[in-house]
């Protein structure tokens, strides 16, 4: 199958591929991670995979995407194949919300990821019986969590299909569906009329844009005024040097790892929030914070937490050498489609490079903005 076949032009092409790879049965029902992985179709798989890596492997004639140019004008079609094929394994090693957050001693991984939904919610302003958007929403588990926290709607918006049918199930399962909306569509061109919302919220997503004031415009744009965008930002910080090697190697993989065309400093982050028009009222390194940050936000990834589910066990040192072992063997004999470990491997280069990036101080995926649109 032609790479070409895995970029499609309508919403359409794109939910019936993506019911085409992952099948019904995993779409509307909960599954294990390895019948998960067992349901894809072969063949359409392996193209994804080959997909991916063109955008960042090979330097030659015959494979034009992997530029920045080209990642930045086909980010969609970047980050679609990305979670295609990322989603099942970030649910096995992370859970329900797919991002960072500071943890304190004593806390258990789970309360420190809803503390950070909790944080940014409030700094938002979010209340009971507002209308929310939620840009990049995943499968829907910082949502969820915000809406028992305040008891807002929050419509997500999500460009991946698979993703979108995972929040609805799980929106159902977990007696939400009055409290939330799932919206297929792409975040630079939003699907909704002007002034729709009463606030909006992007947790670790709009770093995917291959320009922000893009992005940040149609939020802009979305939202009441007077309303609140808060958001967690991907971004490198003033330690990164752009000329020194190590470091741009080690940005490489974060991008790569993590389907992101390209990574930019945080003044950018504020000055492309400025330049349409929002008014920045607060904006900080969480990863920097003092407050209830005595664990890295890295700290997970090292896998030296004590694991007592599957989500830590997959998180442990000892969980990912088993499962790269497991995936590997399961591929070998054709039980796993092929392709099933090289994306656990695109996913160790995530990690990689986000721990180097961490302790350096070069990266966070925690640089919190809070903006609001005029009321005027």
């Amino acid at each position: 199958m032609s790479s070409q076949t895995l970029i499609h032009p309508d919403h359409k092409a794109d939910k019936d591929f993506s019911r085409a790879l992952h099948g019904e049965k995993i779409i509307k029902n909960d599954d294990n991670f390895l019948g998960k992985l067992r349901s894809k179709n072969e063949d359409l798989h392996s193209s994804a995979v080959d997909k991916y890596n063109e955008f960042w492997e090979g330097d030659n004639k015959d494979n034009s995407l992997n530029t920045e140019e080209s990642r930045s004008s086909l980010y969609t079609q970047l980050t679609n194949t990305y979670y295609n094929l990322a989603t099942d394994f970030y649910e096995y090693g992370w859970g329900q919300s797919f991002h960072f957050s500071r943890k304190a001693i004593g806390e258990d991984f789970g309360r420190s990821i809803a503390r950070h939904e909790h944080y940014l919610a409030s700094m938002g302003g979010i209340r009971e019986g507002m209308k929310v958007l939620d840009v990049g929403c995943g499968v829907g588990g910082p949502a969820r969590e915000i809406i028992r926290f305040t008891g807002c709607h929050v419509t997500g918006l999500n460009n991946n299909d698979y993703q979108i049918e995972r929040a609805r199930h799980y929106a159902k399962k977990y007696k939400q569906e009055s409290h939330s909306t799932f919206v297929k569509g792409d975040f630079m061109k939003m699907p909704f009329p002007d002034n729709s919302f009463d606030a909006v919220y992007a947790i670790e997503a709009t770093c995917h844009a291959p320009k922000l004031e893009g992005v940040y415009s149609e939020i802009f744009r979305v939202l009441k005024p007077g309303g609140t965008f808060a958001l967690y930002e991907w971004v490198t910080t003033d330690l990164f040097d752009p000329t020194n090697a190590e470091q741009c190697r080690i940005i490489r993989e974060v991008e790569k790892g993590d389907g992101i065309p390209k990574l930019f400093p945080h003044t950018t982050c504020l000055e492309a929030l400025r330049n349409v028009n929002f008014q920045v009222t607060y904006h900080e390194d969480l990863a920097q914070s003092k407050i209830a940050n005595d664990i890295p936000w890295y700290g997970e990834l090292e896998g030296g937490s004590m694991f007592n589910s599957l989500t830590g066990f997959a998180r442990s040192s000892v969980g990912r050498v088993i499962t790269n072992n497991m995936l590997s063997l399961l591929e070998t004999v054709g039980v796993l489609p092929k392709g099933a470990l090289e994306v656990q491997n695109v996913l160790l280069t995530a990690m990689q490079g986000l721990v180097a990036g961490g302790k350096m101080n070069i990266f966070t995926p925690m640089y919190c903005v809070i903006s609001k649109k005029p009321d005027n």
